[in-house]
């Protein structure tokens, strides 16, 4: 098994992804949108004692939504979700949606999303994603690579100490068929070991990580003091897995469930009561022709293998967020990422 081209979930067939972010202060927060142009069968699967979300009961397999337009990750904590309402706008004016009416543009766009806790991050409560953000980032969606660490809405994302950021990757299983992910890393948890090693480095594809090395370096000093809003960190992981083999509703469902032990296996601690972890799974391909069940039992090795590959694509993921991601100075003290914080981490050839 190989990498897509990109080694991101834009080498699934069918997905755009756009982002927009400000940094300069009072900012530090932005917002992602995974674009899916002829939809996507979707699943959700919620975690994190601490959610902020949108639209996720109607991806339940009991529910009667058929897919998905576009799937939202954003900052701002519950004030970002607005963001969604710019994508649905974005959408309507291109009479993308559930068709409700007789009218070219009347339909009821679907646009599931989640957020991280970044309020205050860049000096300002206030500053923070509204629906203009999402509708500035689906309109720069691609299906080309994508920006990873301090973009969208990886800005202002943190992992306990250290700069957390946004990370993709994918992977071409045996049967030609691509599994990819995106992922925000925002974590109460820590996405290195007690001796600074990445912990979903292991999990590499060939020599993907293969020049990374345990460092000398002492950790970074713990800081939860660097948040403004006084009281507990509050924080949160949230993803997009998808993949373009054909699922139905309940298989893309169990898609997003396994897809958090590739988290755990990135960060630790994971789930905990001050995150609001949330994946959401999508399946591209299909609408012509039957999707795979979990019911039927000749199609089990094929659901197995999509899953193995969501869940060790998303820790792939996490640490591309996390090698990606750049020192910032925020008004309570700096972030450093973890290039700085662990230099020797990195072999000189």
């Amino acid at each position: 098994m190989q990498p897509g081209p990109y080694n991101a979930i834009t080498d699934v067939p069918g997905l755009l992804v756009g982002q927009v972010e400000r940094v300069d202060a009072p900012y530090l927060t932005g917002t992602t949108v995974v674009y899916v142009p002829a939809t996507a069968v979707a699943g959700v699967d919620v975690r994190g004692g601490a959610p902020g979300t949108r639209e996720t009961d109607l991806l339940d397999p009991v529910n009667s939504n058929p897919g998905v337009n576009a799937v939202v990750l954003t900052g701002g904590s519950a004030y970002g979700l607005d963001a969604a309402g710019g994508v649905m706008r974005w959408l309507e004016e291109r009479g993308e949606g559930i068709r409700v009416g007789q009218g070219e543009k009347d339909v009821v766009p679907i646009v599931p999303s989640a957020v991280i806790f970044d309020l205050g991050r860049g000096g300002g409560f206030q500053a923070r994603p509204d629906a203009s953000w999402g509708t500035d980032a689906i309109s720069r969606a691609s299906d080309g690579p994508v920006a990873l660490g301090n973009h969208g809405a990886g800005a202002g994302a943190r992992a306990r100490s250290l700069k957390g950021g946004v990370g993709s990757a994918s992977v071409r299983l045996d049967d030609g068929t691509t599994v990819g992910a995106l992922v925000i890393v925002n974590a109460a948890g820590s996405a290195v070991d007690a001796d600074g090693v990445l912990h979903g480095a292991r999990y590499g594809l060939g020599d993907e990580f293969a020049h990374l090395k345990t460092p000398t370096e002492p950790p970074p000093p713990a800081a939860p003091g660097r948040n403004l809003i006084p009281g507990p960190a509050m924080n949160t992981v949230i993803a997009v897995v998808a993949t373009d083999v054909p699922l139905d509703k309940a298989a893309t469902k169990r898609m997003a469930m396994i897809a958090h032990d590739g988290l755990a296996r990135g960060i630790d601690p994971i789930h905990t009561l001050v995150d609001g972890d949330s994946i959401f799974a999508l399946s591209t391909l299909g609408d012509d022709g039957p999707r795979l069940s979990v019911t039927d039992p000749t199609a089990l090795a094929q659901l197995e293998a999509v899953y193995a590959g969501a869940a060790r694509t998303l820790t792939r993921a996490i640490v591309h967020a996390m090698l990606n991601a750049e020192t910032v100075e925020t008004p309570t003290g700096p972030i450093p990422s973890y290039r700085d914080a662990y230099p020797s981490a990195f072999r000189s050839s």
